[in-house]
């Protein structure tokens, strides 16, 4: 935990190439508010430093030797990892190529989206943030294409957790499937963006989900999209 500085968004670094690493670690340092706390040059490696070092933000590469970054996501997004943790993670997926198979696997699995590897520091400083704040990283357009083709289920059963959704928190996660920002829902419903908010907060504790990524990839799971 981080007594010392409670507001730090807390970050670690999982990648096989240690002069990228290195060259990462001295872009987020820089910045006021954000701190690199550890480094992984493997998934098992990050699988353990999340456990010890309890980071708000992982930017784990997809492509390592040994355990990659897919297989380190759905570690440590299992029931067990989430349960003994006393503070959330957020995982960002970095990647070399755009619309990895193996991205959207992550991104399934917990993961609130993806970077290329080739990003700006600029943009990477702001996903950072942006998850740590609960949002996604990557365009609406870009997760509905990760996305489809995932689910080849033909005859899907929807849970009983989303009949338990009122009309309007319904309306809501439509609007988030969509790829709607809050302000967009509620200009397009009538209602506050702090209202809009709030069913967004209570649509995730009802699913049992963790963030607005994993409502669209809730809904494409179960032929809601």
């Amino acid at each position: 935990m981080n007594d010392e500085h409670p507001d730090e968004i807390r970050v670690l670094l999982v990648d096989d190439q240690e002069l990228f690493r290195a060259g990462i670690q001295v872009i987020l340092d820089a910045q006021p508010g954000i701190r690199v706390v550890g480094t992984a040059s493997d998934g098992a490696e990050a699988v353990s430093a999340v456990r010890a070092l309890s980071p708000d933000v992982v930017l784990m590469d997809m492509r390592m030797p040994e355990m990659d970054g897919v297989e380190a996501t759905r570690q440590i997004f299992s029931p067990a990892a989430v349960a003994a943790r006393e503070t959330p993670v957020k995982v960002i997926v970095l990647t070399t190529f755009n619309l990895d198979d193996r991205a959207a696997t992550a991104i399934r699995l917990g993961a609130s989206g993806f970077l290329l590897k080739g990003t700006s520091p600029a943009l990477l400083v702001d996903a950072v943030r942006t998850v740590h704040a609960g949002h996604a990283v990557l365009a609406p357009e870009d997760l509905a294409t990760l996305m489809e083709g995932q689910f080849n289920t033909p005859e899907v059963t929807v849970p009983a957790a989303y009949a338990s959704l009122t009309e309007r928190e319904r309306e809501v996660f439509d609007g988030v499937v969509r790829g709607l920002s809050n302000g967009e829902i509620a200009a397009a419903s009538f209602l506050g963006e702090s209202t809009v908010k709030t069913h967004v907060g209570s649509v995730l504790r009802k699913l049992g989900l963790r963030d607005r990524v994993q409502i669209v990839v809730f809904a494409y799971e179960h032929g809601l999209a």
